[in-house]
């Protein structure tokens, strides 16, 4: 986003020195950047981060909901503790904050994208939260490119496929066995990169997808 021209703000609910990591490469490649702590299961918090983007950087162009958290277990095993900790970031946390944002977008209106997944349309087992919560955001996309439109507001939707990235490493479903698992079923024969959705939604942030809105974008490889 801050190469092709944006100004950033980097949320993170816990991770200053990652955050503070990616605005400094923002701004060393020339990019303007800030970073904000802000859990976007809670309202107060996503009033702060608003608040504070737009005191930066003025009116908003462009929202990325792309916070989230997964646990895989079957459902017997699946705690309250779990299940309400990935639909409140998830889902609630994606609802609130495109509430938040309407407060701030300018006159010209702009762009959210909303990052789902594909285990909303590829089901597995022991994934019945993480589920629940991605598929809820499709609707989500669905009902605001409608609601908003006449604000001159897309809303467009992410799903990636298995994507190489921390949390998927820290979950182990990026191991040699769940690597070559991914790759088997995936047609272009690779796992994703972060890099490959980052593209995807600069794209649908940008003047090029103009006439684009209430669409959910399978990013996944071929997987299906």
């Amino acid at each position: 986003m801050a190469a092709a021209g944006a100004s950033v703000v980097v949320n993170f609910a816990s991770d200053r020195p990652g955050a503070e990591r990616v605005v400094a490469d923002i701004k060393a490649a020339g990019g303007n950047a800030f970073a904000i702590q802000a859990n976007v299961s809670v309202v107060a918090e996503v009033e702060h981060l608003f608040a504070e983007a737009v005191a930066t950087f003025g009116p908003l162009d462009i929202l990325v909901n792309n916070a989230s958290v997964f646990a895989f277990a079957s459902l017997e095993q699946t705690t309250d503790e779990q299940l309400h900790k990935m639909l409140d970031t998830n889902l609630w946390g994606t609802i609130i904050t495109c509430r938040e944002a309407l407060k701030h977008f300018g006159k010209d209106g702009g762009s959210i994208i909303n990052i789902g997944s594909m285990s909303s349309e590829r089901f597995s087992a022991g994934a019945v939260a993480y589920t629940a919560s991605k598929a809820g955001i499709t609707g989500v996309t669905g009902v605001l490119a409608v609601e908003l439109a006449s604000r001159g507001i897309r809303v467009n939707q992410i799903n990636p496929g298995a994507v190489d990235t921390e949390g998927a490493r820290a979950i182990g479903a990026m191991s040699d066995e769940a690597r070559a698992a991914h790759i088997a079923r995936t047609p272009l024969g690779r796992v994703g990169t972060p890099a490959d959705i980052a593209a995807v939604a600069v794209f649908l942030a940008s003047d090029e997808a103009r006439w684009v809105t209430g669409e959910c974008l399978a990013v996944s490889g071929g997987l299906r």
